[in-house]
């Protein structure tokens, strides 16, 4: 308050000054045009703080940046071959603090699987203290992927599925674009939705594949097979996200869990996530979306969500990141 004060005398000050000096002056006019742009802004700044930024700023207070690296949570099923090429290559990066695998298979993983994936990581990781843990699951469900994780050493997570792999340079730059909005998605894998029109009188949403996002140019989700995202967000999910969103995912679609990850993530800020381009490799077999009446399932998912909510929180952008210094144009 006595900073406003200070600098409302200060203008108050400098205005009385202008129009008493420029007396008779024939410049008098553009003084005070002068005076009056110098109280619009001053004002528009005050109005921009106060809608706009000072909430923003508190919004952030529970998603502060990190001061460490980035935790990789892998989820895998069955594919002890894939998970092996994708821990060896993850164990490389720079800001890998640590590795956690979602493990819902009905036989823990075995001794031999821990001992070859802990001398990998040992191996590849150039001598840093790596840690590596599987959380170990009773029941198989597609949520086991975002339960909460209470000792997690980073903020930073990277979730990631074993069947895709990108360099590691890639996941840096997405880091470093996520640690500019910790409270968001950034990701590599895009998708959108859009209103469809056909259905008169009734807002019914449509779910848009890759294809859909390069022919129009928007998304509004980055899948959670390959993004980073803020701890706090497990917490969110498991507790604090609609009961009814989690049961629908274990029991109804089976693949729907990324878009209630995303539904939660834009409901909670209001923005749409950051799309970050990067080359990826697919090590397995084809996924589940290459299989029959995949969009139609998850357009059923976007519409119950949208209902769950009462409203559509996903946003739409046009905006992606892109690294300079691997581009030949900028």
């Amino acid at each position: 308050m006595r900073r406003n004060y200070i600098s409302r005398r200060i203008l108050q000050r400098f205005c009385s000054q202008v129009v008493i000096s420029s007396i008779g002056s024939i410049k008098i006019k553009l003084l005070l045009c002068c005076c009056i742009a110098f109280t619009v802004v001053f004002i528009a700044g005050r109005a921009v703080t106060s809608m706009g930024w000072r909430h923003r700023h508190e919004s952030l207070r529970h998603f502060s940046t990190p001061r460490n690296g980035y935790t990789i949570l892998i989820n895998t099923w069955k594919r002890n071959d894939l998970l092996k090429q994708s821990i060896s290559h993850y164990a490389s990066c720079v800001g890998l603090d640590s590795i956690h695998i979602v493990w819902s298979e009905p036989d823990p993983p075995s001794e031999s699987l821990y001992d070859f994936l802990w001398d990998t990581i040992k191996s590849n990781s150039d001598g840093k203290d790596i840690e590596l843990r599987f959380d170990i699951n009773k029941e198989d469900s597609l949520n086991n992927r975002f339960k909460e994780i209470k000792d997690l050493k980073t903020v930073a997570i990277f979730s990631v599925d074993d069947d895709i792999i990108f360099p590691c340079t890639s996941v840096e730059f997405a880091f470093n674009a996520w640690q500019s909005a910790p409270d968001t998605m950034v990701g590599f894998v895009p998708r959108s939705h859009w209103v469809d029109k056909s259905k008169k009188n009734i807002d019914y949403y449509t779910y848009g594949g890759w294809w859909s996002v390069w022919w129009m140019g928007t998304y509004s989700m980055v899948l959670s097979k390959a993004a980073f995202f803020h701890k706090n967000y497990l917490f969110s999910y498991t507790n604090q996200m609609p009961a009814s969103i989690r049961e629908y995912v274990a029991k109804n679609s089976r693949n729907c869990e990324d878009i209630a990850m995303s539904f939660l993530v834009a409901n909670t800020t209001g923005a749409p996530p950051i799309w970050v381009k990067g080359k990826i490799s697919e090590i397995g077999s084809t996924g589940i979306s290459s299989l029959g009446g995949h969009k139609r399932q998850r357009t059923q998912c976007i519409n119950k969500f949208v209902g769950e909510y009462g409203n559509m929180p996903l946003v739409s952008t046009s905006l992606k990141a892109v690294d300079s210094r691997n581009s030949w144009f900028w």
